[in-house]
């Protein structure tokens, strides 16, 4: 059995070797383990190797590299989601935060996959910090960890280069891989590795979604949170992924060649030619996970094909405005919209032409007369990119039995920025952590904020533990159904609302289906 002394550094021994972490107030915490070996150069595009190993001490203080990849735009609003560690392609590691280090504990496990859809992010984000969740009643061990993005992770070449039959997924085998590291490792930290939750948000929750669905995968975590998910239900086809690689490979000027040539570019080479070969689809970012028969045998949540997580219990839901958090990076005297620019923006958004976009708007403005034009502009797009494709998710799981599904919606509105982002894409994650300290920028300061977040962490803790997200704080959570269709709101009151907003989601429904890659799909094709 492992122990630390307090007022000494941690040091925990692991399959690979000796580390040394950092005493928090919450206990330890270990950053930037390697769970893989570097994938650059003869790596690049394939399956992740092993994690090196190490004789003597390896310091495990601080977060590890990024993977390569595209900076966004910080603002005081997002800095908190921001990591701005360098980046590299020997990225493959992960961090723990743990209440002690007692093997007896066989604490739940929470395995956070972090946001930024395919093609950015990190678990190493100061808001991403797990050393809150893991104090509260210290119950839990939390996992964080990076894995390849883009074209790094996400590049398809088909069935006809054997050695690199894995490249369209192998940001996905790199987290299948971080989840056997926790398998093998875990009981060092205090950690149940038969008592797994992988939970992550935006793109994360889409990476959820397909672990959900890969045989690999299957065993190694045993409960499933999708937050705020927008591509979670329809995946890349090897036809679209390979459409992409073409344009990758034109942009490179190795046209023709095969992927071998593509190793020795250099990342930033790499990188900018990823961005030529998105925009000159237009924008579609098809170097994502791709349905490639291999890893990945269908796209998650699909009625038709086995059910490889019937057994695993979920919690899903989004946040009332998602798209309102792309607003903080525009200038404020943008935002307004008249009622024809309104118009023309949500027509070609939902795939509808003029008069039923006008009728659909006007559906909208009846049950919230008192919102402008932005406002019903982030709550359409927001119920068609997001709240649509999460409450079809829980359908569809229930449809299929097994385990319960647990839904949700933020409706809490967020006061900064002059309460302009209402209830922005995000929302969730510092109230889920227990960061609202190191995202006041973005929640704003104050009982309110308190009291939500020992709620929205209360319940995120429960379903780590039992599968049921019920808890002292909360109203009782029942599971969802097809009847009543039971939905908790997360809001200054927290309540269960039995099939909240049915005209609008009926609205939503009946538009073509977003499926992230601005291809438009019938609702009835889906």
């Amino acid at each position: 059995m492992n122990t630390h002394v307090p007022s000494q550094s941690p040091i925990v021994e692991i399959a690979s070797g000796k580390l040394r972490g950092n005493t928090t107030p919450i206990g330890s915490t270990f950053k930037g383990i390697p769970y893989g070996g570097s994938t650059a150069g003869m790596n690049r595009f394939l399956a992740p190797t092993p994690a090196p190993t190490w004789s003597g001490i390896r310091e495990a203080r601080d977060v590890g590299l990024r993977c390569p990849q595209n900076d966004g735009i910080i603002k005081p609003a997002n800095a908190w989601i921001r990591d701005v560690q360098e980046t590299g392609e020997d990225c493959l590691s992960l961090n723990v935060w743990t209440p002690s280090l007692d093997e007896a504990a066989k604490r739940p496990v929470m395995v956070w996959l972090h946001g930024g859809g395919y093609a950015r992010g990190s678990g190493g984000a100061p808001g991403l910090d797990g050393g809150n969740l893991a104090q509260v009643g210290n119950v839990v061990v939390v996992v964080t960890l990076n894995h390849r993005l883009n074209t790094f992770g996400y590049t398809y070449f088909g069935d006809t280069h054997e050695r690199f039959a894995d490249a369209g997924n192998a940001g996905m085998l790199d987290i299948v891989q971080a989840l056997e590291w926790v398998r093998d490792n875990i009981a060092r930290f205090g950690g149940d590795a038969g008592n797994v939750t992988i939970f992550g948000q935006s793109g994360g929750g889409s990476k959820v979604a397909v672990m959900m669905t890969m045989p690999r995968a299957k065993g190694l975590f045993h409960k499933a949170i999708i937050q705020s998910s927008s591509s979670h239900l329809r995946l890349a086809t090897p036809e679209r992924a390979a459409r992409s690689t073409h344009q990758l490979l034109k942009a490179l000027g190795l046209d023709g060649q095969g992927p071998e040539s593509v190793q020795s570019a250099p990342a930033d080479v790499l990188l900018k030619a990823y961005n030529t070969a998105v925009k000159a689809r237009n924008g579609n970012d098809s170097f994502r996970p791709v349905v490639d028969g291999r890893s990945i045998l269908h796209h998650p949540f699909d009625l038709s094909a086995p059910d490889l997580a019937a057994d695993i219990p979920l919690m899903i839901g989004s946040c009332e405005t998602e798209k309102s958090f792309y607003d903080i990076t525009v200038d404020p005297d943008q935002l307004a919209l008249s009622d024809d620019e309104l118009l023309g923006q949500i027509a070609p958004f939902v795939g509808l032409n003029p008069d039923r976009a006008a009728t659909l708007i006007a559906a909208y403005r009846a049950a919230r007369p008192e919102r402008n034009s932005r406002d019903i502009y982030n709550l359409i797009t927001s119920d068609h990119m997001y709240r649509r494709n999460n409450v079809e998710a829980a359908e569809r799981k229930v449809k299929q039995g097994g385990a319960p599904t647990f839904l949700y919606e933020f409706t809490w509105k967020t006061p900064v920025l002059g309460g302009m982002l209402r209830t922005p894409h995000t929302l969730c994650i510092p109230f889920a952590f227990g960061n609202i300290k190191i995202a006041k920028d973005f929640v704003g300061e104050g009982p309110e904020q308190q009291s939500l977040m020992a709620q929205v962490m209360g319940a995120w803790i429960a379903f780590a533990k039992t599968g049921n997200p019920n808890h002292a704080s909360i109203a009782e959570w029942p599971a969802f159904n097809l009847e009543m269709r039971p939905t908790m709101t997360f809001d200054t009151t927290t309540r269960v609302e039995h099939n909240p907003r049915p005209g609008e989601l009926a609205w939503i429904n009946a538009c073509p289906r977003f499926v992230s890659d601005a291809q438009w799909v019938e609702p009835e094709a889906a």
